[in-house]
């Protein structure tokens, strides 16, 4: 047989891989995106069912008792989240306790029915529907000085 005259083929690669099953790694990275992504929504749904906890908490102590009594109860909580957010702040009186309280940005503590908590606890009669006012606004700031800030570094 001559060599000359044996029949050649041509070079036949063999087909690409397919994408599935993936590479190990690639099940690894896979694996930690959905670890990541379990984490963050575990620590959504802890931060919100904590916030939903100190709402309950706030509105069921708030709503118990005459109007003074509510209204020394609001005090009383806003005071305890005033020394969780910043140490110190509880003992503040007067007109610094309500500029506190507006946190700087003009929450109607020092300037609207927030100044009920200066001398409500003290008087005889309240207008529920004033400490109801002094309740709602109550209710956001502890639950703004309940949460946890980032302090700088």
């Amino acid at each position: 047989m001559d060599p000359t005259s044996l029949p050649l083929r041509d070079v036949h690669l063999p087909p690409s891989p397919g994408w599935w099953p993936p590479a190990p790694g690639w099940w690894w990275v896979g694996v930690a995106i959905l670890l990541v992504v379990a984490a963050w929504l575990g620590w959504r749904f802890w931060r919100a069912r904590r916030r939903r906890r100190w709402s309950r908490w706030f509105l069921e102590e708030s709503a118990r008792g005459t109007p003074p009594q509510r209204l020394a109860a609001i005090s009383s909580l806003l005071r305890r989240a005033a020394r969780r957010a910043q140490p110190g702040a509880e003992r503040l009186q007067g007109e610094a306790w309500l500029d506190f309280l507006d946190g700087g940005r003009g929450l109607d503590f020092s300037a609207g029915p927030g100044r009920l908590l200066l001398d409500g606890p003290f008087r005889p009669q309240l207008d529920p529907p004033e400490v109801d006012a002094v309740a709602a606004l109550a209710h956001a700031r502890f639950l703004d000085l309940m949460e946890p800030k980032r302090r700088p570094a």
